[in-house]
């Protein structure tokens, strides 16, 4: 195992009406004047934007408001949202969505207290030295950002996808209520069950010894989320699959499932990013769609890891060939992923990229990367595209 630190310094509050409770939690952290940024109509059409709004009234705190986020957020909205929060001196953020919203949340809330290009942190040029506090209102179990440090920004200029990671954005508190999430499409939530196995999965997969207690929590939550979400799949409306998948979201991307294995692997989210910026597409979809290939590349390089996983998690009985044994465990990660009909290739996102997008794709996912991406198997730009074919076919 490897020396680690874990930092989780959000508040959870979860359950029925959770989010009742929110002028009092932003006044725990001496706010006055919120800025409320969220996505589409929903939160209205939900009436749970009236219901924070009633809250804070209640509580005598000022608000401006900024909707808007897509999926694959905006950096074009980031900046509309700093000049806004600037303008109107806003102290805190409450962001009210999924993924999409808090990460976009996280993005102005450097901006904010920083004067030079928001951009510049995603792109690397530099780091932040500090960020205006958000909280946050969860109502997509996906991207588990509600309690990790990272970000993830699409700048429209290039179609170009990056994340940055730092603990100044770590949400105060997540208010997280399950029965928020059933007015979701099946699809979204398939789609959030993917992303939030993704999460443990990119920690799972590493070279070496790993922490037996880890891999036991991480066994035990992909586990579980393949069993509720085919529950979802059923009964949309099942308050305690939907409890345990909003829960399994957090944990898997908080750094629990990942202590002791290093940083993770993160080539798969790498690959998927340069999809979903040329395509749009959802991003639990395109991890779906990318990963059996990914791991079909890799798993000689990582193959006490592929064994484990396909025993342990896929419940494949060992054979006689350690080789055998990963790839039986591939082919029922892919199978899981048909029957809650998510795709296993590019095609089966209905986005056909011709060869000169494939080798745009592969060069940009290198250069984001700096070269290389992954440590189950080091991925250089020659790899990547490797790997796009395979999942093209």
């Amino acid at each position: 195992m490897l020396n680690f630190e874990y930092f989780t310094p959000t508040k959870v509050v979860f359950g029925k009406d959770a989010e009742k409770d929110v002028g009092r939690l932003i006044l725990e952290n001496s706010a006055k004047k919120i800025l409320l940024h969220y996505g589409s109509g929903s939160v209205k059409k939900t009436g749970l934007l009236d219901r924070i709004k009633k809250s804070l009234d209640e509580n005598s705190l000022e608000y401006v408001e900024l909707g808007g986020v897509k999926p694959n957020p905006r950096l074009s909205l980031v900046y509309e949202g700093i000049e806004l929060g600037k303008r109107e001196k806003v102290d805190f953020i409450l962001a009210i969505g999924g993924g999409s919203v808090i990460d976009s949340a996280k993005a102005i809330a450097y901006g904010i207290k920083d004067e030079g290009d928001v951009w510049d942190f995603f792109a690397k040029k530099r780091l932040a030295s500090s960020a205006l506090p958000i909280g946050v209102v969860l109502t997509i179990a996906a991207a588990g950002s509600e309690m990790s440090n990272s970000s993830v920004i699409t700048n429209e200029d290039g179609l170009i996808k990056c994340s940055y990671n730092d603990n100044l954005s770590r949400p105060k508190f997540a208010i997280m209520n399950p029965t928020l999430t059933m007015t979701l499409p099946d699809y979204q939530t398939a789609c959030g069950c993917v992303d939030i196995l993704m999460h443990t999965m990119e920690r799972y997969f590493v070279p070496g010894d790993a922490m037996e207690i880890t891999d036991s929590i991480a066994e035990a939550l992909m586990k579980t989320v393949m069993v509720n979400a085919k529950i979802l799949k059923k009964d949309p409306q099942n308050y305690k699959a939907r409890a345990d998948v909003m829960w399994a979201s957090s944990l898997s991307h908080n750094g629990l499932t990942g202590c002791g294995q290093g940083n993770g692997d993160w080539a798969t989210h790498g690959l998927e990013h340069e999809l979903s910026a040329l395509y749009d597409v959802a991003h639990g979809a395109g991890l779906a769609a990318i990963w059996g290939s990914w791991a079909r590349y890799v798993h000689k390089d990582c193959l006490p890891r592929f064994k484990k996983f396909a025993t342990n998690v896929m419940g494949i009985q060992p054979v006689s060939s350690e080789e055998e044994t990963a790839i039986k465990g591939i082919e029922a990660m892919e199978d899981f992923y048909r029957s809650i009909d998510m795709p296993i290739s590019i095609k089966e996102l209905n986005v056909f990229p011709t060869e000169k997008e494939l080798e745009l794709m592969a060069h940009k996912c290198s250069l984001v990367a700096g070269g290389a991406k992954g440590i189950a198997k080091v991925l250089h730009e020659k790899d990547m595209l490797e790997i796009y074919k395979m999942a093209n076919k």
